[in-house]
């Protein structure tokens, strides 16, 4: 069936959702790119430790909230439509997150900075939860169905290129000044910043029509009087509900966060990787890896959905320890020759919004290029910064490189999986979801998690238990209980299950 809208071509429909979604996630990942900073501002600085958890588990709220926003908006969508819900989500997320460059620290205000984090945090999953159901549903349904997996597979480089786009935004940031300044005041500015890009998206958004799936099914009275209803309390579509979240997305979230999320925590809080080094890591390796989610999209249409997400699956599971384990090697200095006579003391006097900085660095020298700081500010607890010499910088991006390569095999396909398992009528609310059940708690919850774990065993590879476990059970129900299906001719057809 040709679902085109003459008034606007599919790459219209794909421009306006894509960078509308992207700004979403830019948005939400910005919280994350800044965990460090945002432990010391806005959580008691007595224990650094407890205080970056406190953070993590934050940033983790904003996902856990991410099914709620998931069945509210849903809800909205399938019921008003799917245009004007995900502006409503779009607007909500860039306030919040506004908001949060705006809230003073906890130096300042005491506990109501981070109960202020909290709220806005909320928020912010509220609306996510609400974004990538209509944003995916509505480029589906534009799609023809033999090519149904690539164009959608375009909003599934929007989370990636999100986190691109937080880590070059903060990166520009501190290249303009100072690292005191960033550190004082300077954080703000990629939270101001949304408010912009989020007025841009919508002026984009606003110009769009509505699905022609939705609009044909509204024309008819045919849309649902109770999404949440027929969603859930059908037994069949419940079903493929259940079978969506544990046979697909449940793995799918934990590779797309171990491969981009937790390798920015193992490098910069693991490693000690200096912090603008580590985010140029992960940026590259985001960079050369995001074009392979159109690839990895375009496949499914070719050979199904199935067979990709699981092989992502399995890859990973089996590859994580090594990968890891090569990453840490970097950093064993005992495996370096240091130069002795470039050894090193440094002091620095600045101020900034009258306070006064003073800071000694103790810096070492290795053979390999290898240079480690001790940095300590005004006599508090020293830090440590580790900067990589060129060839091993090269093999970190490869090694976080490879990561993403499992993200986009187990992302690349899953939103065309997902829109093809129901009904028009139901969709945005049943793909929603197991989608954000998937990402928002066990993908979400993937930071908190092997951080406690790596503090429990003291072991820096124990967080990666956490994604190894989840994405094997996963593996498991996929393969069982799904059956390949690829390139559907009709959203109204029965799936195999």
């Amino acid at each position: 069936m040709n679902v085109s809208n003459p008034k606007q071509n599919i790459w219209q429909v794909i421009f306006a959702s894509s960078a509308g979604t992207l700004i979403e996630w830019y948005d939400f990942y910005i919280f994350g790119s800044l965990s460090l900073i945002l432990a010391e501002k806005f959580f008691p600085d007595s224990n650094p430790t407890l205080a970056y958890i406190a953070t993590l588990a934050t940033f983790a709220i904003g996902f856990v909230v991410r099914p709620f926003g998931a069945i509210v908006f849903g809800r909205l969508g399938d019921m008003v439509g799917r245009k004007y819900t995900f502006l409503l989500t779009l607007l909500i997320m860039g306030g919040s997150t506004f908001a949060i460059g705006l809230i003073p620290s906890y130096a300042t205000i005491g506990v109501f900075a981070p109960i202020l984090v909290l709220i806005l945090r909320l928020a912010q999953g509220l609306a996510l939860g609400g974004e990538y159901g209509g944003a995916a549903t509505y480029v589906a349904e534009h799609s023809p169905a033999n090519r149904r997996g690539y164009f959608t597979s375009f909003i599934q480089t929007t989370a990636t290129l999100g986190l691109f786009v937080s880590l070059g935004v903060i990166l520009a940031t501190r290249l303009m000044m100072t690292p005191e300044s960033f550190n004082d005041w300077g954080w703000r500015i990629p939270f101001w910043l949304s408010i912009f890009l989020v007025l841009m998206s919508y002026y984009i958004r606003i110009k769009l029509h509505e699905s022609p799936l939705f609009s044909k099914l509204k024309a008819e009275g045919k849309t649902s009087a109770n999404p949440l209803k027929e969603s859930f309390g059908n037994k069949e579509n419940l079903k493929l509900v259940l079978l969506a979240l544990f046979g697909a997305t449940m793995g799918q979230g934990v590779v797309w966060y171990t491969g981009q999320f937790y390798a920015l925590s193992f490098l910069q809080n693991t490693m000690k990787i200096e912090f603008i080094q580590s985010n140029i890591i992960i940026a590259t390796a985001l960079l050369f890896g995001t074009p392979l989610f159109l690839l990895f999209g375009h496949l499914s249409d070719k050979i199904g959905r199935k067979k990709i997400m699981m092989a992502g699956m399995l890859i990973a599971a089996i590859s994580y320890f090594p990968i890891y384990n090569a990453m840490d090697s970097t950093v064993d200095m005992s495996r370096k020759q240091e130069i002795a006579e470039r050894y090193r003391i440094e002091r620095n006097s600045s101020e900034s919004n009258g306070t006064q900085f003073e800071s000694t660095r103790k810096i070492r020298e290795y053979t390999d290029g290898t240079i480690v700081t001790e940095v300590t500010v005004n006599e508090k607890q020293p830090t440590k910064e580790v900067k990589l010499g060129q060839s091993q910088t090269i093999w970190v991006i490869f090694l976080v490189f490879i990561q993403v390569v499992f993200v986009t095999m187990v992302y690349g396909p899953i939103a065309a999986f997902l829109v093809e398992l129901f009904p028009t009528r139901i969709r945005y609310t049943s793909m929603s979801l197991p989608y954000h059940i998937g990402n928002g708690i066990f993908g979400g919850m993937l930071p908190a998690i092997a951080t406690l774990l790596v503090q429990r065993y003291n072991n820096h590879l124990a967080g990666l238990i956490y994604p190894v476990a989840i994405a094997i059970i996963c593996l498991v129900i996929g393969v069982v209980f799904i059956k390949e299906r690829k390139s559907a001719d009709g959203f109204e057809e029965e799936p195999e299950v």
